[in-house]
Order: structure tokens, then C-alpha cells, then sequence
């Protein structure tokens, strides 16, 4: 057979697949899923944060016209497992959470299901709970691992040694908030047993996972996966909310098999999901720096403290990119944890590095300031020449290109280092620069087919698009590897009926599911050297990384704020972002993940918070009318920009993830540029008028 190179399949910038179908409203989603007869199920949370339920008086909700079943843990199925705890769902009457599943309504509408819901009376015998997390926590733990499988502690060095005898010294604690994943799309799931009663379920889920979600399912309910179907091919958004089956998963298949032969639809409503869905944990970092006069680190350590869930564990890995980021011949990382009577956190775009460089980062700002020196210069004084701790070369390592690139295009040269010195009107004016990182990460057993059907090649696997671009991306990378046009390749995938795939998390799935695909496509070109027969098909699994290597992509962000006078008002003019992250597979959809993350940082900064009432255990403000996140309005220019970079380590594409690096950092860009208009170091984010107004009434010209 003739294969045609196309060598700029790779890195031509397409518009999405899927993004006609989007926009005319074509595109399924889980709880649209054409299916007849459905029943509608609505949960009963629980409205005390520890305790038993005493009582559930379901008389009236049955009484309801058009309720179909009412689950409660006296009658709702006994689970395979129970293992999760966070899956149990109603297998016994204890409470660990405010929000927790104590029963569910399965009605023939939603209102009819929610209004039931409303009619089970409950009652309780209520235990102390302990929801606030503080540092000087009475029982704080070092956990096994953190996030990820990371070392929990790491040391190198002496420490307390160095920071003594530094020439200059940062010692501070920096807070990051609790934040909800809110994906526009809710938490969702349609469940069917097979009416014929063989024990064959089927799941339209809002997963980034089919088959993790799967292999998940089949556990807690004694299924040998073979017979669990899950189907996914649309995603409105997830940012690792989605990572991992939640209740309402369990909850569908439950009340599915309670109403034989019928479906069951399940979406989360916005309150709910700041109970069932995870979260990033709140955050309380130490950080300590310690260096010469010219700048050179001496010391470095972040002791992080933060929170997770008595019924299951959850170590964010919060202090890991410090492990790596700057040379340093003393270094200490730790990490310990509350167990509180919350909500289980979970994954949350970019976990680990989001929070994590926040702290880091305002630190070395401080560092500069107190050096005299550019905080640009500091952090390229402090370039490792291979990566700190592991000894390992970098496969690329272009944080100081990235810096340089960055300043340049944002003009940092102007730059008046003396913080509150220029004015716009009323308004004070500054700029501040991060750092960004990310680990290249390579999931295990994945797997690709490509076939040749009526003409064309067809890639399958199960892979997941919560708007990334992977219906557009796996074909360019399929046909660069093909050798042939991009118009001749289709894929199909978001289905267990395809072949294995690891979940769309990590950044990883272009370099998992992309190196599956290139080792299916190069079987295929070996296989056929003439026209294949219809139905010709090869396949490939990715293999390992090559572990000789530390792979990272890097970034630098730099941000404009402006700061009212009188008000204390902080808006943020100007976001500019400059990444290293191999080769590029399509602009058009990088960019849009870059400038995403991006604004999700800006919403980190300046916005996001879910308010824990910890006498309750109840996040307040648990709508979009309170959790106020970033929009259009908020961003009058982001730029996103990268250098070209090639990479011949981390994959057959050379391409490293770019989905979540985004959001590292800008936040901290942003509160470093908030100090350099008004002089206020904020360190407790969001960073919000009531922390930088008493500073502005203190200035001399008021």
C-alpha cells in the first residue's frame, strides 16, 4: 500500500471535530441519552455534618403520584463492596458529612422526584464533628503517599542549618481556599440493566474515564466487567471532578435496578455538587527561603498542612513541585493532614502544582524584593542544571526561555521595581511574574485499533474528550503517523466497546492515548505494504517512559493588576503566558487550553472560595449567584503564547500536556503584581478588596 507523508498533520491548526455538533445542540450528553420510559431519581442529603439517621419516614413520598421507589439503607441493595466508603452508598444509617446520601426518591419526572424528596421526614441523633482546619490541628497525620504515589516527606540537606546562616531570609504562611470544580456540564449518569435480567448494566456517564469508571463499578457491585458497558462521548468539562466515579454513579445504577427494565437519569443539581462531586482542598503552606546576597538559594522548605475526609483519604500533593523547581543544596517538603467531618476533595485541574506554586512562587517574590534584585533574574539565578532530588536530566528544560520570551513580549524591561509608584487616575498599577510546571505523565495500559473501513481509517479507543480537542487531535496524530491526509482518518471513542484507555487526567492523554495510536498505526503500515482487504486492522499499546529522563513542561506567567485608591477594588487588565511543552498537536486547541487555564488561575486569584461554615459543615455559598468565578468580563487581554520545542524523550510526538500547566501559577503571579501596586503582600488568597484597603488608607497623598 501507498502511504503519503503528510508532515503537517501534526501542528496545523484545525478547528474541532466536534465543535459544529456542540454548537448545534447534536452532541448527547450523559442525561440526554434518548431513552424510553425513563424514571428520574433525586437524592435526600443529610443536614447535619456527623451523626445517624433515627428516622426515615418515607409514608408521604410514596404517597406521591408518579414516585416509583423510594431507597433507603434499610431497603436499597447490599454493595459487593464497600471498600470506597465514599461509594457505600445506603448501606447503613451512620452520617460522616453534611450532604451525604441518606436516601433517594425515583419518580416518573425530576419534579415529581425532587418534590418527594422534600417529603421524607428524617431524624437524627447528631455527634460532635470537627469541620475547620487549622495548623495547630490536635491530630494532624503524615499520610502513606501523597497524590500521584509521591514520597509524603522528602530532605535534603540541612535545613534549619542553612536558613541560620542565610545572608537573607523569607519565613511566611500562605493559604489557599477551598475551591469546587463547577464543569458546566453537572455530574450526570443514565443506567439500565438489561431487561432480560442477566446482570448486564449499561452506563451513559459524564466520565473522563469509561473504562476506569467501569472497572470501578463492577467492583462495588460484584460485575465482572464484561458485563458493564459505559459510553461517554461528550464531556461538558470536568477539570478532574470527573476523574473518578462519585455516588450519583452508584445512586443511578441502585435505583435502575430497583425499577426493572427501566432507565434512570441523574444529573447533580449546582447545590449538590458541593457535597458529592470532590473538591481541591483548602491549603495552609509554610514557606521558608533562604539565600546569599547575589541570590543563590541556600535553603528551601514548605511544610504543608491541609485538610481531607474521615471517610476517605485524600493527600493533595501540594509540596511536590518544590522538590524540583529551583537548585538548592538544602531542601525539606512535608505534608500533613486534618481528617475532618467533610466532603471527600478529590482531583481539581492541575492538583499538586496549582496550590502548590502559590505559596513558592509569592516567596520568591518576597526573596527579590528583599534582595534588591529582579524577580525574573532570581528565578534564572536558580535554574538547576539537572532536576533536584532525583539527579535526573531533564528531557528539555526551558523555564528560562520561557521567562525571557515572557518579559520581552510583556515589556518587564519598564518595569519601576518600587511598589505603589505608578498611577492610572485612581487607579495603582503593577505587574508580577510566576513560574509554571507540570509533569509529562504516561499512564499504564492503554490500547488503540486502527482500521481500515469503506475507504478510510478509523482509530479506536476509549479514550475521553471533556473539551480538550481529542476528537480532533488523536486523527492528526493518527495520520502523521499514517502517513496520509487528515481528511481520510476518523476515531471513534468514549465507549468500553473500544479498546482500553487510561483515564483524561494528569495531562496525559495525548502522550498516552497519542503513543497507543502511533504504535497502532506503525503495526498497520508494517502489516499492509499493499491495499488492505475492508476490516484490516492492527494494534498497539503505549509503552513505558523513558525513566532516565525528568520530563516537564514549564511556563511563566506575568500579570497586570490595577488597584483602586479609595475602593481597594483589584481587577487584572492583563494575563500574558509564555510555555514550553514540546511540540504543539493543534494551536487552535492549545491555545484555548492555556488561555483556559489560564483564567481559571485569575479565578483562583481573585474569586473562587467555597465558604465552610464550621459550625455546620456546610459550604454557604453553594451556587453560582455566591461562588463567583472569573467571566468574559473579568479578562480584557489574555495572551497565550510558546516556544518551539523539541523533545525526542517523552514520546513518539514529542508533545508534553498542556491542560493543566495553565493554571499554575497565575495566581501568584497576579498577588506579586498586587504588591508591586500597592505595596499590600497578600498571602491568603482569594485576594480581595478588605485585604489591601487598609493599606491604601494609609497612604500619605490620602
Amino acid at each position: 500500500m501507498t502511504f503519503l507523508s503528510e508532515p503537517d498533520a501534526i501542528g496545523r491548526d484545525l478547528p474541532r471535530r466536534d465543535g459544529s455538533a456542540k454548537v448545534l445542540g447534536t452532541a448527547t450528553y450523559a442525561y440526554e441519552t434518548p431513552l424510553d420510559n425513563a424514571a428520574y431519581l433525586h437524592p435526600v442529603q443529610a443536614t447535619i455534618a456527623r451523626g445517624r439517621v433515627t428516622e426515615l419516614d418515607t409514608t408521604a413520598a410514596e404517597a406521591l403520584d408518579g414516585v416509583v421507589a423510594v431507597l433507603t439503607p434499610g431497603t436499597a441493595e447490599r454493595l459487593a463492596s464497600t471498600e470506597d466508603r465514599e461509594l457505600a452508598a445506603l448501606q447503613d444509617e451512620e452520617v460522616a458529612f453534611r450532604g451525604q446520601v441518606i436516601a433517594v426518591v425515583v419518580a416518573d419526572s425530576s419534579e415529581v422526584a425532587r418534590h418527594a424528596a422534600a417529603l421524607v421526614q428524617v431524624g437524627y441523633a447528631q455527634a460532635a464533628h470537627n469541620a475547620e482546619l487549622r495548623a495547630d490541628h490536635d491530630d494532624l497525620y503524615a499520610p502513606e503517599t501523597v497524590n500521584g504515589g509521591f514520597p509524603t516527606d522528602t530532605a535534603e540537606g540541612d535545613v534549619e542549618a542553612a536558613m541560620a546562616a542565610a545572608e537573607v531570609t523569607v519565613e511566611q504562611t500562605y493559604t489557599t481556599a477551598m475551591y469546587h470544580n463547577n464543569p458546566m456540564e453537572p455530574h450526570a449518569t443514565a443506567a439500565l440493566w438489561d431487561p432480560a435480567g442477566d446482570g448486564f448494566l449499561t452506563l451513559w456517564e459524564s466520565t473522563q474515564g469509561v473504562h476506569p469508571t467501569r472497572a470501578t463499578v463492577a467492583s462495588v457491585f460484584g460485575l465482572d466487567e464484561a458485563r458493564v458497558r459505559v459510553v461517554c462521548p461528550y464531556v461538558g468539562g470536568g477539570f478532574g471532578s470527573k476523574g473518578e466515579p462519585h455516588v450519583n454513579v452508584v445512586l443511578a445504577a441502585l435505583a435502575a435496578r430497583a425499577v426493572p427494565g427501566r432507565p434512570v437519569r441523574l444529573a447533580l443539581t449546582r447545590q449538590q455538587m458541593f457535597s458529592l462531586a470532590g473538591y481541591r482542598t483548602p491549603t495552609i503552606q509554610r514557606c521558608r527561603l533562604g539565600a546569599d546576597r547575589g541570590g543563590t538559594l541556600t535553603a528551601l522548605a514548605i511544610d504543608v498542612v491541609e485538610q481531607t475526609s474521615r471517610v476517605k483519604e485524600f493527600a493533595e500533593q501540594t509540596g511536590v513541585p518544590a522538590r524540583m523547581m529551583y537548585a538548592s543544596p538544602n531542601r525539606r517538603t512535608t505534608h500533613r493532614l486534618a481528617a475532618l467531618d467533610v466532603p471527600v476533595p478529590s482531583w481539581m485541574r492541575a492538583p499538586g502544582e496549582c496550590p502548590g506554586m502559590f505559596g513558592p512562587e509569592v516567596a520568591m517574590d518576597e526573596l527579590a524584593e528583599r534582595l534588591g534584585m529582579d524577580p525574573v533574574d532570581l528565578r534564572i539565578r536558580n535554574e538547576p542544571d539537572v532536576e533536584p532530588g532525583s539527579d535526573k536530566p531533564f528531557s528539555s528544560r526551558n523555564l528560562v526561555g520561557c521567562l525571557r520570551e515572557g518579559a520581552a513580549r510583556f515589556g518587564w524591561a519598564e518595569r519601576d521595581p518600587r511598589p505603589g509608584v505608578r498611577r492610572r487616575g485612581d487607579w495603582l498599577v503593577g505587574t508580577g511574574v510566576a513560574a509554571s510546571t507540570y509533569p509529562v505523565n504516561r499512564m499504564p495500559k492503554s490500547t488503540a485499533t486502527i482500521r481500515w473501513e469503506g475507504g478510510r481509517y478509523v482509530a479506536e479507543i476509549g479514550a475521553a474528550d471533556l473539551g480538550t480537542g481529542t476528537w480532533t487531535t488523536l486523527p492528526q496524530i493518527a495520520a502523521d503517523a499514517l502517513g496520509v491526509p487528515v481528511s481520510r482518518v476518523d476515531v471513534r471513542i468514549g465507549d468500553t466497546d473500544y479498546p482500553m484507555a487510561s483515564v483524561a487526567g494528569g495531562s496525559s492523554g495525548m502522550t498516552t492515548w497519542g503513543s497507543a495510536v502511533v504504535e497502532a498505526a506503525r503495526a498497520f503500515r508494517d502489516k499492509y505494504e499493499t491495499e488492505p482487504p475492508d476490516g484490516a486492522e492492527a494494534t498497539g499499546t503505549v509503552g513505558l517512559p523513558d525513566d532516565r529522563y525528568a520530563m516537564h513542561a514549564f511556563g511563566a506567567q506575568f500579570a497586570e493588576t490595577h488597584v483602586h485608591t479609595d475602593t481597594g477594588e483589584v481587577r487584572v487588565p492583563r494575563l500574558l503566558g509564555v510555555f514550553a511543552a514540546g511540540r504543539i498537536i493543534n494551536p487552535r486547541t492549545a491555545r484555548s487550553q492555556f488561555i483556559g487555564g489560564m483564567t481559571m488561575g485569575l479565578s483562583m486569584a481573585l474569586h473562587e472560595n467555597s465558604v465552610l461554615d464550621p459550625r455546620t459543615g456546610h459550604v454557604v455559598n453553594h451556587d453560582f449567584a455566591e461562588y463567583h468565578i472569573t467571566i468574559n468580563a473579568d479578562v480584557d487581554e489574555i495572551e497565550a503564547h510558546w516556544l518551539p520545542e523539541h523533545d525526542p524523550h517523552v514520546n513518539a510526538m514529542g508533545s508534553k500536556g498542556i491542560g493543566e500547566i495553565g493554571i499554575v501559577g497565575t495566581a501568584a503571579a497576579v498577588s506579586n503584581a498586587v504588591w508591586h501596586a500597592c505595596g499590600v503582600r497578600v498571602r491568603d488568597l482569594p485576594i480581595t478588596l478588605d485585604k489591601v484597603l487598609h493599606a491604601l488608607e494609609e497612604r500619605p497623598e490620602r
